[in-house]
């Protein structure tokens, strides 16, 4: 008896001194990955766009542009200006959770329409535009 548990405990220590280094570098090389994953899980989310402040001054700022054109400014500088517009639109519609149509509609009445419904729900979410 004493012959066969010496060799199990031989086998049993060999293995272990075999074993031990590798586990225990494998470990290391595993700890940069799980603290990042661990400080990833902690943080808290960042948002997907501006902040939302500058989303508001710019909706403003050029809502001022658009509305102070003379009458002889040329239509392709109009029509940029309202295509900013309506981007800013959408990028304070997607962060205030407002749902709209501006990219969906053609230029003209319907968008117009969509444009003036869109400030007013921006305006009752508490977002100062125009």
């Amino acid at each position: 008896m004493d012959g066969s548990g010496g060799v199990l405990a031989n086998l049993i220590l060999f293995i272990v001194v075999c074993l031990a280094p590798t586990v225990l570098f494998w470990c290391a090389l595993r700890v940069p990955k799980l603290v990042a994953w661990i400080r990833s899980r902690r943080a808290e989310p960042q948002p997907d766009g501006p902040p939302i402040e500058r989303v508001a001054a710019d909706l403003r700022r050029v809502h001022r542009l658009l509305a102070g054109y003379p009458s002889g400014t040329p239509a392709a500088r109009r029509i940029g200006t309202r295509q900013a517009y309506d981007e800013l639109l959408t990028v304070a519609c997607r962060q205030v959770g407002v749902p709209h149509r501006l990219g969906e509609l053609p230029e003209g009445m319907d968008r117009e329409i969509e444009r003036l419904r869109v400030e007013q729900s921006l305006r009752e979410r508490g977002l100062a535009v125009p």
